[in-house]
Protein backbone atom coordinates (compact mmCIF):
# COMPACT_ATOMS: atom_id res chain seq x y z
CA UNK A 1 0.00 0.00 0.00
CA UNK A 2 1.34 3.08 -1.26
CA UNK A 3 1.75 6.74 0.79
CA UNK A 4 2.57 10.27 0.78
CA UNK A 5 5.69 10.85 2.20
CA UNK A 6 6.37 14.33 3.30
CA UNK A 7 9.90 14.79 4.87
CA UNK A 8 10.72 18.58 6.81
CA UNK A 9 13.70 18.09 8.73
CA UNK A 10 16.66 19.36 10.77
CA UNK A 11 19.01 16.47 11.67
CA UNK A 12 22.56 16.10 13.22
CA UNK A 13 24.79 13.35 12.98
CA UNK A 14 28.38 13.37 14.36
CA UNK A 15 29.79 16.47 11.68
CA UNK A 16 26.80 16.28 9.37
CA UNK A 17 23.93 18.67 9.43
CA UNK A 18 20.98 17.87 7.46
CA UNK A 19 18.08 20.34 6.88
CA UNK A 20 16.12 19.51 3.82
CA UNK A 21 12.71 18.94 2.81
CA UNK A 22 11.57 16.12 0.01
CA UNK A 23 7.98 15.31 -0.82
CA UNK A 24 7.29 11.67 -2.69
CA UNK A 25 3.49 11.01 -3.62
CA UNK A 26 2.01 7.50 -3.50
CA UNK A 27 3.74 5.10 -5.67
CA UNK A 28 6.33 6.99 -6.78
CA UNK A 29 10.37 6.56 -6.91
CA UNK A 30 12.75 9.56 -5.94
CA UNK A 31 16.06 9.45 -6.63
CA UNK A 32 18.56 11.41 -4.11
CA UNK A 33 21.86 12.19 -4.87
CA UNK A 34 24.77 13.49 -3.55
CA UNK A 35 29.23 13.72 -3.36
CA UNK A 36 30.28 11.49 0.01
CA UNK A 37 29.76 13.31 3.14
CA UNK A 38 26.35 15.31 1.88
CA UNK A 39 24.02 14.09 4.30
CA UNK A 40 22.14 11.34 1.94
CA UNK A 41 22.22 8.11 4.47
CA UNK A 42 21.44 10.63 7.21
CA UNK A 43 18.52 11.97 5.33
CA UNK A 44 17.24 8.40 4.84
CA UNK A 45 17.86 7.05 8.89
CA UNK A 46 16.52 10.32 9.90
CA UNK A 47 12.97 8.96 7.76
CA UNK A 48 13.67 5.80 9.25
CA UNK A 49 13.74 6.92 13.05
CA UNK A 50 17.30 5.92 13.63
CA UNK A 51 18.67 9.33 14.44
CA UNK A 52 16.50 11.85 16.52
CA UNK A 53 15.47 15.25 14.60
CA UNK A 54 16.40 18.81 16.08
CA UNK A 55 13.48 20.00 13.80
CA UNK A 56 10.45 19.17 11.43
CA UNK A 57 8.98 16.00 10.63
CA UNK A 58 8.61 12.85 9.06
CA UNK A 59 4.76 12.37 7.79
CA UNK A 60 3.13 9.35 6.05
CA UNK A 61 -0.19 10.55 4.71
CA UNK A 62 -1.22 12.23 7.51
CA UNK A 63 0.43 10.80 9.97
CA UNK A 64 3.57 12.28 11.64
CA UNK A 65 5.48 9.71 12.51
CA UNK A 66 8.86 11.28 13.96
CA UNK A 67 9.22 15.13 15.47
CA UNK A 68 11.62 16.28 17.85
CA UNK A 69 11.44 14.56 21.19
CA UNK A 70 8.72 11.88 18.89
CA UNK A 71 9.20 8.89 17.14
CA UNK A 72 6.49 6.28 16.41
CA UNK A 73 7.44 2.80 17.33
CA UNK A 74 8.84 0.95 14.11
CA UNK A 75 6.05 -1.24 13.97
CA UNK A 76 3.58 1.21 13.41
CA UNK A 77 5.58 3.05 11.21
CA UNK A 78 5.56 1.44 7.58
CA UNK A 79 9.30 2.07 6.38
CA UNK A 80 11.89 -0.40 5.12
CA UNK A 81 15.40 0.76 4.91
CA UNK A 82 17.29 -1.53 3.02
CA UNK A 83 21.24 -0.74 3.50
CA UNK A 84 24.38 -2.01 1.13
CA UNK A 85 24.19 -5.03 3.28
CA UNK A 86 21.68 -7.32 3.11
CA UNK A 87 21.81 -8.10 6.75
CA UNK A 88 20.02 -11.84 5.94
CA UNK A 89 19.94 -14.07 8.84
CA UNK A 90 22.59 -16.75 7.71
CA UNK A 91 20.58 -19.29 9.75
CA UNK A 92 17.79 -19.05 7.71
CA UNK A 93 16.89 -19.80 4.30
CA UNK A 94 15.95 -17.48 1.96
CA UNK A 95 12.38 -18.36 1.80
CA UNK A 96 12.06 -18.35 5.50
CA UNK A 97 14.00 -14.59 5.66
CA UNK A 98 11.46 -13.36 3.13
CA UNK A 99 8.96 -14.48 5.11
CA UNK A 100 10.13 -13.46 8.28
CA UNK A 101 8.54 -9.90 8.53
CA UNK A 102 5.28 -11.64 7.47
CA UNK A 103 5.92 -14.36 10.42
CA UNK A 104 6.67 -11.22 12.80
CA UNK A 105 3.31 -9.76 12.14
CA UNK A 106 1.41 -12.83 12.87
CA UNK A 107 0.92 -14.54 9.73
CA UNK A 108 0.73 -17.95 9.73
CA UNK A 109 3.59 -19.79 8.82
CA UNK A 110 1.98 -21.71 6.14
CA UNK A 111 0.61 -18.35 4.32
CA UNK A 112 3.77 -16.24 4.89
CA UNK A 113 6.03 -19.09 3.09
CA UNK A 114 3.43 -19.00 0.01
CA UNK A 115 3.67 -15.45 0.19
CA UNK A 116 7.83 -15.55 0.14
CA UNK A 117 7.99 -17.78 -2.40
CA UNK A 118 5.73 -15.34 -4.64
CA UNK A 119 8.44 -12.42 -4.26
CA UNK A 120 11.95 -15.06 -4.44
CA UNK A 121 10.02 -15.81 -8.32
CA UNK A 122 9.30 -12.28 -9.02
CA UNK A 123 12.81 -11.37 -8.19
CA UNK A 124 14.07 -14.01 -10.21
CA UNK A 125 15.28 -16.79 -7.21
CA UNK A 126 12.13 -19.30 -7.43
CA UNK A 127 15.21 -21.91 -7.84
CA UNK A 128 16.90 -20.58 -4.53
CA UNK A 129 14.23 -20.64 -1.93
CA UNK A 130 15.77 -23.06 0.59
CA UNK A 131 19.55 -21.89 0.16
CA UNK A 132 21.12 -19.94 2.89
CA UNK A 133 22.53 -17.16 2.38
CA UNK A 134 26.25 -17.96 2.32
CA UNK A 135 25.38 -20.29 -0.84
CA UNK A 136 23.77 -17.35 -2.86
CA UNK A 137 26.28 -14.41 -4.60
CA UNK A 138 26.15 -10.74 -3.59
CA UNK A 139 23.62 -9.75 -5.99
CA UNK A 140 21.42 -12.97 -5.47
CA UNK A 141 21.66 -12.16 -1.31
CA UNK A 142 20.21 -8.15 -2.50
CA UNK A 143 17.49 -9.38 -4.44
CA UNK A 144 16.44 -11.53 -1.24
CA UNK A 145 16.28 -8.71 1.16
CA UNK A 146 14.42 -6.82 -1.56
CA UNK A 147 11.53 -9.48 -1.86
CA UNK A 148 11.85 -9.60 2.29
CA UNK A 149 11.10 -5.78 2.53
CA UNK A 150 8.44 -5.66 -0.27
CA UNK A 151 7.12 -8.36 1.24
CA UNK A 152 6.18 -6.75 4.61
CA UNK A 153 4.22 -4.62 1.94
CA UNK A 154 5.60 -1.11 3.57
CA UNK A 155 3.96 2.35 2.87
CA UNK A 156 7.39 3.52 1.89
CA UNK A 157 10.61 2.07 1.38
CA UNK A 158 14.26 3.58 1.75
CA UNK A 159 17.03 2.14 -0.08
CA UNK A 160 20.59 3.59 0.52
CA UNK A 161 22.76 2.66 -2.51
CA UNK A 162 21.66 -0.88 -2.67
CA UNK A 163 24.11 -1.94 -5.82
CA UNK A 164 27.42 -0.55 -4.56
CA UNK A 165 28.94 -3.44 -3.78
CA UNK A 166 28.08 -5.21 -7.12
CA UNK A 167 29.22 -5.81 -10.40
CA UNK A 168 28.48 -3.83 -13.26
CA UNK A 169 26.51 -6.36 -14.70
CA UNK A 170 24.71 -7.72 -11.59
CA UNK A 171 23.93 -3.92 -11.02
CA UNK A 172 22.40 -3.45 -14.55
CA UNK A 173 20.10 -6.69 -13.89
CA UNK A 174 18.92 -5.57 -10.19
CA UNK A 175 18.36 -2.11 -11.23
CA UNK A 176 15.87 -2.96 -14.23
CA UNK A 177 13.84 -5.52 -11.63
CA UNK A 178 14.46 -3.05 -8.45
CA UNK A 179 12.48 -0.46 -10.80
CA UNK A 180 9.65 -3.26 -12.36
CA UNK A 181 9.49 -4.60 -8.74
CA UNK A 182 8.88 -1.39 -6.97
CA UNK A 183 6.47 -0.50 -9.12
CA UNK A 184 4.47 -3.18 -9.28
CA UNK A 185 3.89 -3.13 -5.37
CA UNK A 186 2.54 0.18 -5.71
CA UNK A 187 5.45 1.10 -2.87
CA UNK A 188 6.61 4.70 -2.52
CA UNK A 189 10.59 4.98 -2.83
CA UNK A 190 13.45 6.76 -2.12
CA UNK A 191 16.38 5.65 -3.72
CA UNK A 192 20.08 7.05 -2.39
CA UNK A 193 22.85 6.24 -5.00
CA UNK A 194 26.24 7.64 -6.46
CA UNK A 195 25.39 6.82 -10.22
CA UNK A 196 22.77 8.54 -12.69
CA UNK A 197 22.18 5.30 -14.11
CA UNK A 198 19.94 3.99 -11.08
CA UNK A 199 18.13 7.29 -11.51
CA UNK A 200 17.67 7.45 -14.84
CA UNK A 201 16.60 3.68 -15.11
CA UNK A 202 14.40 3.77 -11.69
CA UNK A 203 13.47 6.57 -11.00
CA UNK A 204 10.56 9.57 -11.44
CA UNK A 205 12.36 12.34 -10.01
CA UNK A 206 15.85 13.34 -8.61
CA UNK A 207 17.33 15.84 -6.10
CA UNK A 208 20.45 16.89 -5.46
CA UNK A 209 21.43 16.99 -1.80
CA UNK A 210 24.90 18.65 -0.96
CA UNK A 211 26.36 19.69 2.31
CA UNK A 212 23.22 18.56 4.00
CA UNK A 213 21.24 20.79 1.78
CA UNK A 214 18.68 20.25 -1.51
CA UNK A 215 20.48 22.18 -4.67
CA UNK A 216 17.89 21.40 -7.29
CA UNK A 217 15.04 18.57 -7.43
CA UNK A 218 12.78 17.59 -10.68
CA UNK A 219 12.37 15.11 -12.93
CA UNK A 220 15.27 13.41 -14.09
CA UNK A 221 15.22 14.12 -17.67
CA UNK A 222 15.01 17.97 -16.11
CA UNK A 223 18.18 17.39 -13.69
CA UNK A 224 20.21 16.24 -15.81
CA UNK A 225 19.63 18.07 -18.63
CA UNK A 226 19.82 21.65 -16.92
CA UNK A 227 21.88 20.85 -13.67
CA UNK A 228 22.38 23.70 -11.66
CA UNK A 229 25.75 22.93 -9.44
CA UNK A 230 29.06 21.84 -10.57
CA UNK A 231 27.82 18.09 -8.97
CA UNK A 232 24.92 17.95 -10.92
CA UNK A 233 27.09 18.69 -14.22
CA UNK A 234 29.22 15.87 -12.99
CA UNK A 235 26.27 13.12 -12.53
CA UNK A 236 25.41 14.55 -15.54
CA UNK A 237 28.07 13.73 -17.41
CA UNK A 238 28.71 17.51 -18.23
CA UNK A 239 31.33 20.46 -17.46
CA UNK A 240 29.75 23.18 -16.19
CA UNK A 241 32.02 26.43 -16.24
CA UNK A 242 30.67 29.71 -13.99
CA UNK A 243 31.33 32.62 -16.02
CA UNK A 244 30.87 36.21 -16.43
CA UNK A 245 29.10 38.15 -19.63
CA UNK A 246 28.94 41.43 -20.96
CA UNK A 247 29.19 43.60 -23.81
CA UNK A 248 28.65 40.56 -25.92
CA UNK A 249 31.00 38.68 -24.53
CA UNK A 250 31.41 35.95 -21.96
CA UNK A 251 34.32 34.67 -19.90
CA UNK A 252 35.85 31.88 -17.73
CA UNK A 253 39.54 32.10 -17.10
CA UNK A 254 40.92 31.77 -20.74
CA UNK A 255 37.74 31.12 -22.41
CA UNK A 256 36.35 34.08 -24.34
CA UNK A 257 32.53 33.10 -26.07
CA UNK A 258 30.23 35.68 -28.25
CA UNK A 259 26.71 35.87 -26.27
CA UNK A 260 24.28 37.79 -27.17
CA UNK A 261 22.80 40.82 -24.88
CA UNK A 262 25.28 43.76 -23.45
CA UNK A 263 23.96 43.36 -20.16
CA UNK A 264 26.80 42.33 -17.46
CA UNK A 265 25.04 38.70 -16.09
CA UNK A 266 26.52 35.62 -14.39
CA UNK A 267 26.18 32.93 -16.99
CA UNK A 268 27.02 29.23 -16.96
CA UNK A 269 28.50 27.12 -20.21
CA UNK A 270 27.40 23.53 -20.26
CA UNK A 271 29.44 21.29 -22.42
CA UNK A 272 30.06 17.73 -22.65
CA UNK A 273 33.92 16.27 -21.76
CA UNK A 274 34.21 14.39 -25.44
CA UNK A 275 33.36 17.80 -26.96
CA UNK A 276 36.75 18.91 -26.13
CA UNK A 277 39.92 18.76 -28.25
CA UNK A 278 43.20 18.68 -26.96
CA UNK A 279 46.41 20.05 -28.89
CA UNK A 280 49.85 19.68 -27.13
CA UNK A 281 51.49 22.53 -26.63
CA UNK A 282 55.13 23.00 -27.89
CA UNK A 283 57.40 24.92 -25.28
CA UNK A 284 58.15 27.84 -27.70
CA UNK A 285 54.68 28.21 -29.01
CA UNK A 286 52.99 29.24 -26.00
CA UNK A 287 50.34 31.76 -25.78
CA UNK A 288 47.62 31.87 -22.94
CA UNK A 289 45.59 34.53 -25.45
CA UNK A 290 42.30 32.49 -26.29
CA UNK A 291 41.43 32.36 -30.13
CA UNK A 292 38.36 32.01 -31.85
CA UNK A 293 38.30 30.71 -35.26
CA UNK A 294 35.43 32.45 -37.43
CA UNK A 295 33.10 31.66 -34.59
CA UNK A 296 32.74 28.18 -35.12
CA UNK A 297 35.44 27.34 -32.17
CA UNK A 298 37.28 28.77 -29.67
CA UNK A 299 40.53 27.75 -28.03
CA UNK A 300 42.46 28.48 -25.08
CA UNK A 301 45.52 27.29 -23.35
CA UNK A 302 45.34 25.21 -19.98
CA UNK A 303 47.12 23.10 -17.62
CA UNK A 304 46.65 19.71 -16.93
CA UNK A 305 46.22 18.88 -13.00
CA UNK A 306 45.78 15.24 -13.16
CA UNK A 307 44.57 12.30 -15.35
CA UNK A 308 42.34 9.38 -13.94
CA UNK A 309 41.21 6.25 -16.07
CA UNK A 310 37.85 5.56 -17.19
CA UNK A 311 35.84 2.45 -18.67
CA UNK A 312 36.32 4.00 -22.11
CA UNK A 313 39.47 6.12 -21.99
CA UNK A 314 41.35 8.76 -19.50
CA UNK A 315 39.62 11.68 -18.15
CA UNK A 316 41.97 14.26 -18.22
CA UNK A 317 41.44 17.25 -15.55
CA UNK A 318 42.60 21.09 -16.02
CA UNK A 319 42.47 24.26 -14.94
CA UNK A 320 42.42 27.80 -16.54
CA UNK A 321 39.17 27.14 -15.74
CA UNK A 322 38.83 23.93 -13.96
CA UNK A 323 36.82 21.29 -16.59
CA UNK A 324 37.48 17.68 -17.49
CA UNK A 325 38.20 16.08 -21.48
CA UNK A 326 37.83 12.76 -21.96
CA UNK A 327 40.28 11.35 -24.12
CA UNK A 328 41.03 7.61 -25.63
CA UNK A 329 44.24 5.89 -24.30
CA UNK A 330 46.42 6.61 -26.96
CA UNK A 331 45.92 10.62 -27.02
CA UNK A 332 46.37 10.80 -23.28
CA UNK A 333 49.44 8.56 -23.20
CA UNK A 334 52.32 11.69 -23.51
CA UNK A 335 50.23 14.09 -21.19
CA UNK A 336 51.59 14.59 -17.65
CA UNK A 337 50.53 16.58 -14.73
CA UNK A 338 51.34 20.35 -15.37
CA UNK A 339 51.89 20.23 -18.60
CA UNK A 340 50.20 23.31 -20.68
CA UNK A 341 47.98 22.30 -23.71
CA UNK A 342 45.42 24.25 -25.87
CA UNK A 343 42.00 22.99 -25.77
CA UNK A 344 39.52 23.96 -28.29
CA UNK A 345 35.91 23.68 -28.35
CA UNK A 346 32.91 23.95 -30.91
CA UNK A 347 31.01 27.04 -30.29
CA UNK A 348 27.94 25.00 -31.06
CA UNK A 349 28.62 22.59 -28.32
CA UNK A 350 27.86 25.60 -25.66
CA UNK A 351 24.39 24.96 -24.17
CA UNK A 352 23.97 28.25 -21.37
CA UNK A 353 22.50 28.02 -17.88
Amino acid sequence: MSARLSVDVRVRRRDVVVAADIVVEPGEVLAVMGPSGAGKSTLLEAVAGLVPLEAGSVRVDDETVASPGHRVAPQRRGIVLLRQDPCLFPHLSARENVAFGLRSRGEPARRARAVADGWLERVGLAGSAGQHPRALSGGQQQRVALARALAAGPRVILLDEPFTALDPATAASLRTMLAEQVRAAGTTAVLVSHDALDAAAAADRLVVLESGTVTQRGTVREVLRAPTTAFGAAIAGLNRVEGRSHGGRWTAGGIVLDRAGDEASAAAALFRPGEVIVHPLPPQARDTAATADGGDHVSWEARVVRLEPTVGGVRVFVDGPALVVDLPVDRAADLRPGDSIRLSLPTAAVVWA
